[in-house]
């Protein structure tokens, strides 16, 4: 597993099996060049719905379903019009204005960092969103951003330490992640330099107790689930599905190693912004 992306994705699988009685395969490409393979296999099988786990599917899965028109897919992270194609998509920037206001509120320097996987606006959304949410807080707050290079920006541990010590030595105290298992090694970084860091798409505060504030949730398992559940309920539509503050689609943790060190007053401030956005009195865009 990743401890992050994929495996939140599988455990919407998991939750499946055990309440609606599903069976499922799944599978790990090693590269994006099988992806197509399998998910033609799946479907020349029957399978009465095929999940491509990422925007880096989104090719594949409509050469795919366009091939075969009565099979369903749910493709993660992209927007596809085929009517047999369900996009599931997440507010991001909104979870991502939470952690950066706890960023901002737990930072000594008024420094804060960001490190991302692949330089693409969907990666975008979670630096803005962060960023907003710190100067939400502090408005002169520095957010400094660095992006993971190389060909593998989402599973390079090695990269992302670097990234997060480049940015710690430049005074950053909190260290935000979206970059899949790239952010292990950021997470390694904020421990051995005894700063923080925030997860992201899985809870990962136990990859270093107290040092990982809380995480960013993106639950692609509630995606998951109520998409098998759609189809099971034969109510499964394409076109876009999004999952936000409001409906558990993006939100945080509930902070069960850092709750006293955060602080009573910091986790009500937090309670009070999240209100905020889910009202739409703050905007998040």
């Amino acid at each position: 597993g990743d401890e992050s992306f994929n495996d939140s994705a599988f455990r919407g699988l998991e939750m499946a099996q055990k309440d609606l009685g599903i069976e499922f395969k799944y599978v790990e490409p090693a590269s994006p060049s099988e992806d197509e393979g399998y998910l033609r296999e799946y479907a020349e099988a029957g399978y009465d719905l095929v999940i491509a786990t990422g925007f880096l599917m989104k090719d594949a899965t409509e050469k795919v379903a366009k091939d075969f028109p009565d099979v369903k897919f749910a493709l993660i992270d992209e927007v596809s019009a085929l009517p047999n194609v369900a996009s599931l998509l997440f507010a991001e920037d909104q979870g991502s204005f939470l952690v950066g206001a706890l960023a901002a509120m737990m930072s000594k320097t008024g420094n804060v960092g960001f490190v991302g996987g692949m330089e693409i606006p969907l990666i975008q959304k979670f630096q803005k969103g962060y960023e907003m949410g710190a100067k939400y807080v502090n408005k002169d707050a520095k957010v400094g951003v660095l992006y993971t290079s190389g060909s593998n920006p989402f599973n390079d541990p090695v990269r992302g330490k670097e990234n997060a010590l480049s940015l710690i030595k430049q005074g950053a105290d909190v260290v935000y992640h979206a970059a899949g298992g790239t952010g292990v090694g950021v997470i390694e970084a904020a421990k051995e330099s005894k700063v923080f860091a925030i997860g992201v798409d899985s809870n990962q505060d136990g990859l270093a107790q107290g040092t990982v504030l809380t995480s960013m949730l993106k639950n692609v398992d509630t995606a998951v689930y109520q998409t098998i559940k759609d189809v099971q309920a034969g109510t499964f539509k394409g076109g876009e599905h999004r999952f936000g503050l409001v409906d558990n689609g993006v939100g945080i943790t509930d902070l069960q190693y850092t709750k006293d060190v955060i602080g009573a007053e910091k986790i009500a401030k937090l309670e009070e912004i999240k209100k905020g956005i889910v009202e739409g009195k703050i905007s998040v865009k």
